[in-house]
């Protein structure tokens, strides 16, 4: 009789907090991860703590708990899903200026963030006409995605929010009569609640977001009663999850990050590791020589069992 093996638990956290002396949280977090045997990768910043780590269900209780008794991080925000197997190869604690890139000196996402709104009270939120609701990810990922009537910045990357935004209000301020209501999602939370720190910034009082993101409201609300539509992309192994937080079945092209689903994998523009139908025309012959060498390089440490396979 063959044992049956447990899905790996993973977690997806966040927290925006003043936090003192970063370097010496460093070793506190990693000497906890370590000592639970978890992988996956963190992210410590002035402004807070961001990440997503898997192991067996005990040892992510017991780091969950462990990051809640820091000073500050009491009310760390927690999305959970499990994976058939894991999406990490090792266990990465790292130091940066922002725990999520907008580049942006002066954003408060601390104390100055929009108002929360539930998963349950989503739906009502966004069938107000008006309601002005903004998808704050990147196009790739919205390509697979989103909430029906969502305005898509169509960014490449979350640095590139302030400037669309600047844009697109200077329009909203001329077209409106009344300052909007703008409700704002991402996938976990975490960039549009620092965005909702930059919109209100700009002027505008009247924001929300979704807390805990799509990923919180794929868990909470059930199927039938869901206005999201396609699939919410991942920064991990499993790419996507639908409804429930089951896995989909996409993979993904790492020379232009863009979701593939099973007919474009098929594909023959689709070359892992370099190319795929979104972009095989779209690259030089010197950058595809580029991604070729990565991709040797990604399955020679994948074959030694140190390549991390996820992304922060």
């Amino acid at each position: 009789m063959t044992e049956s093996v447990s899905p790996v638990k993973v977690a997806a956290l966040y927290h925006f907090a003043v936090v003192d002396d970063p370097a010496a949280l460093r070793l506190q977090v990693l000497a906890l991860c370590e000592e639970h045997g978890l992988k996956g990768t963190i992210l410590l910043a002035d402004e807070g703590i961001n990440g997503t780590i898997a192991g067996t269900s005990d040892a992510i209780d017991a780091v969950i708990d462990g990051l809640r008794l820091l000073p500050r991080f009491t009310d760390l925000e927690v999305k959970y899903s499990e994976a058939s197997e894991m999406p990490f190869l090792r266990m990465k604690v790292r130091l940066k200026k922002e725990i999520v890139s907008m580049g942006v000196e002066g954003v408060d996402a601390a104390t100055q963030k929009g108002a929360y709104v539930d998963p349950a009270d989503w739906n009502n939120l966004i069938a107000d006409p008006d309601t002005i609701v903004i998808d704050t990810r990147n196009a790739y990922e919205v390509a697979i995605g989103s909430f029906d009537g969502a305005i898509n910045p169509n960014t490449e990357s979350f640095r590139d929010f302030p400037a669309w935004f600047d844009d697109f209000s200077e329009q909203l301020r001329k077209d409106s009569e009344k300052t909007p209501k703008i409700a704002m999602f991402c996938t976990g939370g975490i960039r549009c609640e620092k965005a909702t720190a930059y919109v209100k910034a700009q002027g505008f009082d009247d924001v929300q977001h979704l807390k805990g993101g799509i990923l919180k409201y794929l868990e909470n609300v059930p199927e039938a009663d869901s206005v999201w539509q396609g699939d919410c992309f991942l920064f991990d192994q499993r790419v996507a999850v639908g409804h429930g937080l089951r896995e989909s079945d996409y993979g993904q092209c790492y020379a232009c990050r863009m979701p593939l689903n099973v007919a474009e994998r098929a594909s023959p523009d689709y070359i892992p590791g370099e190319a795929c139908p979104h972009c095989i025309d779209q690259r030089t012959d010197e950058q595809r020589a580029r991604y070729r060498e990565r991709q040797r390089q990604v399955e020679q440490a994948a074959a030694k069992g140190h390549q991390h396979l996820g992304s922060a």
